[in-house]
């Protein structure tokens, strides 16, 4: 599944998680091997990013993911969002390794959302 973020949009292949809440995506900044292999968030060349700088980690049973939040726009389709979201600039697990995305993005409740990060879906303009 495609999501663009930012503005100009960088466009990122993700996985949709019914089982999460959050969107994450690799850094610019993220040194990992699976970083450099994949399509890299830049803060630097969106207009529309805002800083916030909090931690963000999520475990996974497969592995983790570790940076911090950002707010910028978020697309899906015709879905528009402006939200807080996760840069990802370092991961651990084989999952990481070997799968083709540059992140996921959570369908699931606020309730459970990392950081308590209101959701792609409640941000919506929907």
């Amino acid at each position: 599944m495609n999501v663009s973020v930012g503005t100009p949009a960088q466009n990122f292949n993700v996985v949709p998680d019914t089982g999460s809440s959050n969107l994450w995506i690799y850094a610019s900044n993220c040194r990992s091997v699976p970083c450099l292999t994949h399509a890299t968030y830049n803060s630097a060349k969106s207009s529309t990013f805002t800083a916030d700088g909090q931690d963000f980690i999520i475990e996974y049973g497969s592995g983790g993911v570790n940076g911090y939040v950002a707010n910028d726009v978020a697309q899906l389709g015709d879905v528009k969002s402006t939200m807080s979201f996760g840069e990802v600039k370092s991961v651990s697990g084989a999952t990481f390794y070997v799968s083709q995305m540059d992140g996921i993005l959570g369908l699931a409740y606020d309730s459970i959302s990392v950081d308590k990060l209101p959701t792609f879906l409640s941000s919506s303009d929907l």
